[in-house]
């Protein structure tokens, strides 16, 4: 299986604006998940109102995780870091850390790949279920922030248990920021607590975060978690949106819009 990234150029005579790069889930693939994910279609006028008609200047950025070996299951699949349970996400999480670390390499340097085609404040990091995992962890172990949004859909924070202790540590703003980047970074040491330029490039990023009530795989408390954990590090733009129904995938259509709509207020700023 590839592991390239599946890439969805900007419409043929439009300019290439934004990159909005998105993370498939455990057991997926990036084509797959691109495919259904531009099934889904916004409400308004326009009489096409697929993602790519919406955001025609748009390069859409799909990575592929690798296929790596299941504990539990005893088999090979593909998932940015294996895990345990999906009914407690945060059980044996030290099977998550390897392939967590290799992930969230992998995702850096795409980032690094895109900036030379567009500057970061028109990046979008994000993806679905444990591919939003992956963005997280990738975006704390970056720790340059910048991004023009990060955007969740019916995910977790990884490592959430080790992450709280880490907050709960210290009270100064940039200490509790360098201890996530250290959690997640396969390089553990070295790193100063962030100065303040660099908290506010982190700290102002919009983020969007969603998820349904009846998802069947991670329940919605597990991104409520989200929600406060960066809360209680300061970032200033975090958007919550919990739905009756919509399973284990973005809700129709009010999800599909309010995503549209946090893009389209996020490309403007």
């Amino acid at each position: 299986m590839s592991t390239s990234s599946h890439i969805i150029s900007p419409r043929e005579g439009s300019p290439h604006t934004h990159t909005i790069i998105l993370l498939h889930g455990r057991d997926s693939q990036a084509s797959e998940f691109a495919s259904e994910f531009f099934e889904c279609e916004a409400t308004g006028p326009e009489a096409d109102r697929t993602l790519t008609a919406l955001f025609p200047t748009v390069r859409w950025v799909f990575p592929q995780a690798k296929t790596i070996r299941s504990e539990r299951f005893d088999t090979e699949m593909s998932q940015w870091f294996d895990m345990w349970s999906l009914e407690d996400v945060q059980e044996r999480s030290e099977l998550q850390v390897p392939g967590l670390e290799s992930s969230v390499d992998l995702i850096i340097k795409i980032i690094k790949a895109e900036e030379l085609l567009v500057p970061r404040s028109r990046i979008f990091l994000g993806g679905i279920s444990q591919g939003f995992a992956t963005s997280l962890a990738a975006l704390f172990a970056d720790g340059e922030g910048g991004f023009a949004g990060l955007c969740g859909f019916c995910s977790w924070l990884p490592l959430a248990n080790e992450a709280a202790s880490l907050i709960r540590a210290s009270f100064d703003p940039g200490e509790q920021l360098a201890s996530m980047q250290r959690l997640y970074a396969a390089a553990k040491s070295g790193r100063e607590p962030l100065a303040s330029t660099l908290l506010s490039r982190i700290r102002s990023i919009p983020v969007l975060v969603e998820h349904s009530r009846d998802d069947p795989v991670i329940s919605v408390e597990n991104m409520a978690g989200i929600r406060d954990t960066l809360g209680k590090l300061g970032f200033e733009d975090v958007i919550w949106h919990e739905y009756e129904d919509g399973g284990h995938w973005i809700n129709e259509p009010q999800g599909v819009d309010d995503f549209v709509n946090f893009l389209r207020q996020a490309m403007r700023e």
